[in-house]
């Protein structure tokens, strides 16, 4: 008796999320997959069927480049992120606790501030007639303003401090609730800081460095907004073209078909991640 009115209990509470999910994920994402087999009507729109057409657009050259270029820009944002957020957790995890909040607020504080007005005040810092290059004009480093708005620097820019902060949580998580007894053995044992590092904290922090991988990546090949504002027209990527196909062009058909493929990719590495990652975390590396 008792156990049916756990089980119950259980299925109450598992309610609301399953229902949130259904309605906001699965249900989108039905629409997504059935618009891209869709026909495109002549003013835009869809007309129900079966067609394979628009994915095989995607095979395109222009969007082949296109889509190249994202997935070289995701992956170098990716390792510069990865770069500056890993000394800064690894700092956060063993600092002393209030050092610890304040670096965690600071970090956090960015997401109280909109998204554009970020975007926009970055324009303002690296801009020609920007806070960074007046101010290196001011001071003699550069005769002239340097020009760095509508280039790739400028969008990696964008990437990394937009990214840094879902590379730098899961990295800090992990290390948190590593074990510091392992460290202490290690060092009593003989090995260096560093053969310490190699053997114990880095495999400790790997399931949180892949976290911040998917969550860094992934949003990136999609983003539009950053390439938009800092990239100018020379710089677009694969979320430019499924903007421009939803709002310029009216073609929904074709902007589900490439939606349809970005979320195939996130799917990808979320699996590879609970597969080969989740199951492993928390397990000491002498065990692994």
């Amino acid at each position: 008796m008792r156990s049916r009115l756990k089980i119950r209990e259980f299925h109450v509470l598992l309610f609301p999320p399953l229902f949130w999910l259904i309605v906001f994920f699965a249900v989108p994402l039905l629409i997504v997959l059935i618009y891209s087999v869709s026909y495109r009507g002549t003013y835009g729109g869809v007309i129900p069927g079966f067609t394979l057409e628009h994915y095989r657009h995607l095979f395109d050259p222009l969007y082949v480049r296109v889509f190249g270029r994202s997935v070289l820009i995701a992956t170098i944002n990716t390792v510069l992120t990865l770069t500056l957020s890993y000394p800064i957790a690894y700092y956060m995890a063993f600092a002393t606790t209030r050092v610890k909040s304040v670096m965690m607020f600071l970090i956090i504080l960015p997401f109280w501030t909109n998204f554009m007005i970020r975007m926009y005040s970055i324009v303002t810092l690296i801009g020609d007639n920007g806070w960074l290059n007046n101010l290196f004009v001011a001071t003699g480093l550069i005769s002239r303003p340097l020009h760095i708005m509508n280039t790739l620097i400028a969008v990696f820019i964008g990437f990394v401090y937009w990214n840094l902060p879902f590379m730098v949580l899961p990295i800090f998580a992990s290390l948190d609730r590593m074990d510091a007894t392992l460290l202490e053995a290690s060092m009593d044992l003989g090995a260096s800081r560093f053969r310490t590092f190699l053997n114990i904290t880095l495999p400790q922090s790997l399931p949180g460095v892949f976290a911040g991988i998917v969550f860094t990546f992934v949003p990136t090949m999609g983003n539009f907004v950053i390439p938009e504002i800092l990239g100018g027209p020379n710089n677009i990527m694969i979320g430019n073209i499924i903007t421009d196909a939803f709002t310029q062009a009216r073609n929904w058909p074709f902007g589900s078909a490439i939606s349809a493929t970005l979320i195939f990719v996130v799917m990808v590495f979320v699996v590879l991640y609970l597969r080969y990652i989740e199951p492993v975390q928390g397990t000491p590396a002498a065990v692994r």
